[in-house]
């Protein structure tokens, strides 16, 4: 063989095919993750399902800040108190004028056909859903029906009434026990191990349909344990917080060496925020903050935060629960300009400050 470099014609032709295609995915790829300013022309309307939520409620504030109109959809269900619902809401309705509640159930296919029939929506952001990784285990069609077939309703009334761009919410739970960390959106996701988990890997498969079929801008948001002002009040911060300003036993499940990505909800709300601004075709993106914390660390710091101790009471581990959760957030980074802001020894006495002032549910 000599020397001289081969031209395109001395390789087999499925080769010269097969390097075409790479570039032409890569010039692609490379071309969706560019900001698209034809979104933002203007007034958007947004439907935010689960909008009267922890995180739905602040991404339908931001959405008022920056001149959008708004519409929260939420069912208002007893998972937690809908009283701390409803509080929510009032404080998003000061946030703007341009917003509209309304009360109705994801499963009702009929009804979020009327909503998409009644008002001209240009995005939908859908956050809701039955969320809890234990839960899940105790009622697992009620996941299912909720989180999967709701998301089936959701995506179908915008395909019907000509909606162009859907955000999905996912999770990190749907990387279940993944030996590989960070966690990265190549890697695969069938080791879940969760009904919750569960639901979520079929949103986004449903999510990839609606593109491909449909031709939907589709956006799937893998949210890393998220938490600040408004968390669920079932949700580990939250409780411990209270468990610790009470005096009474906080569980431990395992020995306290279990870390999580904790992700302060002003930086999902800039993640999301960029999503809005740009088109992908079909994607999915970690949001977190790709820095993990133990048990025991974040036990210290809510002490730290709150001036008490806390009062341990060591359990078994619990089925459902993964060892760590960890986002590698190259994609993210690269495609939305995402950096999370937030350190969580800054983040936990800003949840505290929020959790002494807030009134009563």
């Amino acid at each position: 063989m000599s020397g001289k470099a081969q031209s395109d014609s001395a390789w087999p032709a499925s080769h010269t095919k097969g390097a075409q295609r790479s570039i032409l995915r890569w010039t692609r790829h490379f071309a969706l993750c560019t900001l698209n300013p034809e979104l933002h022309i203007g007034e958007v309307n947004f439907l935010v399902t689960g909008g009267a939520g922890f995180i739905g409620s602040h991404v339908c504030e931001r959405l008022l800040h920056s001149n959008h109109a708004v519409w929260a959809f939420d069912d208002l269900n007893p998972f937690y108190s809908p009283a701390i619902k409803r509080r929510n809401l009032d404080e998003v309705a000061a946030a703007g004028a341009k917003f509209t509640f309304v009360h109705g159930d994801l499963s009702d296919a009929k009804e979020l056909d009327r909503l998409f029939q009644s008002n001209r929506f240009d995005q939908v952001i859908h956050l809701a859903a039955r969320a809890g990784v234990r839960p899940s285990l105790e009622d697992p069609a009620l996941y299912q029906r909720v989180n999967v077939e709701g998301t089936v309703n959701v995506l179908e009334a915008a395909r019907r009434h000509g909606v162009k761009k859907a955000i999905l919410a996912s999770s990190s739970s749907v990387y279940g026990v993944n030996q590989k960390v960070p966690f990265a959106e190549s890697d695969p996701v069938a080791s879940v191990i969760s009904p919750y988990a569960a639901s979520k890997v079929a949103c986004e498969g449903l999510g990839h349909v609606y593109h491909h079929v449909h031709g939907l801008d589709v956006t799937m948001l893998r949210f890393f344990t998220v938490y600040g002002p408004r968390q669920r009040p079932d949700l580990a911060i939250h409780k411990f917080a209270q468990l610790i300003t009470a005096g009474k036993p906080v569980p431990v499940f395992g020995d306290g060496t279990t870390a999580r990505d904790y992700t302060f909800v002003s930086d999902i709300v800039d993640g999301i925020m960029a999503c809005t601004e740009r088109t992908f075709g079909y994607e999915i993106f970690n949001l977190g903050n790709s820095h993990t914390v133990t048990l025991a660390r974040l036990i210290e710091l809510l002490e730290q935060s709150l001036g008490k101790t806390a009062v341990l009471q060591r359990l078994p581990a619990q089925p459902g629960d993964v060892p760590i959760t960890y986002a590698d957030l190259a994609k993210s980074q690269r495609c939305l300009a995402y950096a999370p802001k937030v350190r969580i020894e800054e983040g936990i006495p800003r949840f505290v400050e929020w959790l002494k002032k807030r009134p009563a549910a």
